[in-house]
């Protein structure tokens, strides 16, 4: 198995020229040039709203519809008013919607036995819910903290299980200039506030590989 990218590789990708025009294809393009992803943290006011941060709404399932993946029916009704979404919304509790990863106070919510692994843990364990949208459906309710997280995604970083963990130590790296980056390319693009700078990783890497992704086998992102 190839080895991750190293923070000055994924320096590299965002400073590439097509980052810029790639963002503001996914976010801001319009008619049948938009993305429907671009509106996954902003649908319904976002996930993370004070009055539904702790719970799984209608609005969050439709939020990871947008993102090409589903949660099956029954699935999605035991989220809603079943013991599922009840354990899930035990765990949401614990976590603040304001948390960022990178953070300090992120490391023990994302390691194992911490509450937004918990969390992840009983949706994927759940029948029809697998890992990419298990991790999307919390991406939705906490941005700032979970990284939205695909086999695309995965490809084009190098990297494979304990995304979540490899991430926060890249934004720790050499003062946090990842997270610099990312909130300059932010306001380059002049993307909405509901955009966490993770979104942003999540799509410059997302729009660079998912045309020459291959699948198991993939050889991975081709580097500037």
């Amino acid at each position: 198995m190839r080895e991750p990218l190293t923070l000055a590789e994924i320096l590299a990708v965002l400073d590439d020229p097509r980052s810029v025009p790639d963002l503001q294809r996914y976010f801001l393009g319009v008619g049948d040039a938009a993305f429907t992803g671009g509106h996954f943290e902003r649908l319904g006011g976002g996930g993370d709203r004070p009055e539904n941060s702790d719970t799984v709404t209608a609005e969050d399932l439709i939020a990871v519809e947008l993102l090409s993946v589903q949660v099956p029916p029954r699935r999605a009704l035991d989220l809603l008013q079943g013991q599922l979404g009840r354990e899930v919304a035990t765990e949401l509790e614990q976590i603040p919607v304001d948390v960022e990863l990178g953070a300090d106070d992120a490391l023990p919510l994302i390691v194992t036995g911490g509450h937004a692994d918990n969390a992840w843990r009983m949706l994927r364990a759940a029948d029809g819910i697998g890992w990419v949208t298990a991790g999307k459906l919390l991406a939705r309710k906490r941005p700032k903290l979970v990284p939205v997280y695909d086999e695309v995604v995965s490809c084009a970083f190098g990297t494979g299980t304990g995304f979540w963990d490899w991430l926060h130590g890249k934004l720790r790296e050499e003062g946090g200039v990842l997270a610099q980056r990312l909130d300059a390319l932010h306001a380059k693009v002049n993307l909405p506030a509901e955009v966490t700078r993770l979104r942003v990783l999540d799509v410059v890497f997302w729009m660079r590989h998912r045309d020459a992704h291959s699948g198991k086998g993939c050889a991975g992102l081709q580097l500037p």
